[in-house]
């Protein structure tokens, strides 16, 4: 069941926007708009040249993430992967070169024009071995059990609804099966007004879960092995022309800020089923750690 709220309606009409503008001028411009901050330094320098070299150039355009979840996930030959939020696919096409013909990379998008420049994107990489389908990371239209493996690039961070999103993850992986996203988080304590702003601008459109927070919700939505790796942190001066823009005084708030709003890579896993009564029940097998987060 879709549901509508007013993040949602936003971040479809912004990342459509984006879509279009690269589908039919071949451009980033719409995507630097004063709606949708996802700009330098939050997208550049991500993927290798010998990455960007290997996909049609609109899915390397159509990069609106924070990270490179394909770099920092061993996939193998015959696996099945999932992309929540797969925009113009870029992800989803180096996923299924990895797996090979054996395997198979599903994309999920709300957005329909994002929708149709992943599949031009595959018709012109003449990747067989992806589907891309039409729905929302809240409700997955994929069986249980269905998947070795979800990533996602930066995009779970734009759901209003995220423990349902973490939940829906946990549904569609095979027990066994790993949990491999890039996404904007916050560490420590940052004063509303100042979080805003910093959000505003570093998660497009984002309301990015704190770190501690985030891995309450994994350990709730059932997975184990919860773990953080620091990716890229931000720092006042990237943002230092939006923020001005927007009438935030900079230089006062600047001790506030440092070193919170990070990119990390988050990890987990789906435990494999045991006996009733025993480990791991949500929450119950606690095996976390942190890389870069304190």
């Amino acid at each position: 069941m879709s549901t509508s709220t007013p993040m949602k309606e936003e971040v479809q009409q912004k990342y459509g926007s984006a879509a279009r503008a690269i589908s039919e001028e071949g451009t980033l411009a719409a995507c630097c708009d004063p709606g949708l901050r996802c700009c330098d330094p939050i997208t550049t320098n991500l993927y290798s040249a010998d990455q960007m070299g290997s996909i049609p150039a609109k899915a390397a355009l159509a990069s609106l993430g924070c990270g490179n979840p394909t770099a920092l996930i061993e996939l193998k030959a015959g696996q099945t992967v999932l992309d929540l939020g797969s925009g113009g696919g870029i992800d989803v096409l180096l996923s299924a070169r990895r797996v090979g013909p054996t395997g198979k990379a599903y994309g999920l998008d709300m957005t329909d024009e994002m929708l149709a420049l992943a599949r031009e994107n595959q018709r012109q990489a003449g990747a067989e071995n992806v589907e891309f389908l039409k729905g929302e990371m809240e409700n997955i239209p994929l069986a249980d059990d269905s998947v070795d493996v979800v990533i996602s690039n930066c995009v779970i961070n734009l759901s209003a609804d995220k423990s349902r999103v973490l939940r829906e993850a946990f549904r569609v992986l095979r027990p066994g099966g790993r949990f491999a996203v890039s996404d904007v988080v916050v560490r420590g304590e940052v004063p509303d007004a100042v979080r805003q702003s910093m959000l505003l601008w570093v998660g497009c459109i984002a309301g990015a879960l704190e770190v501690e927070d985030y891995r309450g919700k994994l350990l709730a939505a059932g997975f184990s092995d919860v773990e953080f790796e620091s990716t890229r942190t931000y720092n006042i001066e990237d943002a230092r022309q939006f923020l001005t823009e927007a009438g935030v005084a900079v230089d006062e708030i600047a001790p506030q800020v440092e070193g919170k709003f990070m990119s990390a890579f988050i990890r987990a896993t789906k435990p494999v089923a045991v006996a009733p009564g025993g480990c791991c029940a949500p929450g119950c097998c606690d095996t976390t750690t942190t890389k870069g987060t304190g």
